[in-house]
């Protein structure tokens, strides 16, 4: 299994909205692309949120996308391009953008990860630990400043 790419993408602002309108941004991105995208949150996390905002960030826009809720961790049958998700189950993405505090377990089976940290405080520390772990594993992060 090849290592993946990780991309730190760094917000200026604390605005959470913020942090969901980059990743509609990039997760329309990566569907136009071709790519299969999961979405994690940790449980409780805005999954509500950025599904609404999917549907309405952009007049142009169409993210196909469908929610997976906390479920019993069994592989779930995912028929759209993009999964939104806050549990554990496997699905083919080769996509992540890692929405949730920590990495998730089996981030090593994509090809490539996202992920996205704006100025809260307690974020950019999580972000840091995260940044940490993917070094640990011998993987060494990209960084990208966005403006929000």
């Amino acid at each position: 299994m090849a290592t993946p790419r990780v991309d730190f993408y760094v917000l200026a602002s604390a605005n959470p909205a913020a942090r969901l309108r980059v990743a509609c941004k990039l997760i329309e991105k990566a569907y136009l692309g071709e790519h299969r995208v999961r979405v994690q949150f940790d449980p409780g996390g805005d999954i509500a949120a950025l599904d609404d905002l999917l549907w309405t960030f952009a007049d142009q826009s169409f993210v196909p996308h469908e929610r997976l809720g906390s479920g019993d961790g069994q592989a779930a049958d995912v028929r759209a391009p993009v999964a939104l998700a806050d549990d554990d189950a496997a699905d083919d993405a080769d996509l992540l953008v890692n929405l949730a505090a920590g990495v998730p377990a089996a981030f090593q089976r994509f090809a490539r990860i996202i992920e996205i940290v704006d100025a809260d405080a307690e974020r950019r520390r999580l972000g840091r630990e995260r940044f940490r772990h993917y070094r640990a594993h011998g993987i060494e992060p990209g960084n990208r400043d966005v403006k929000d």
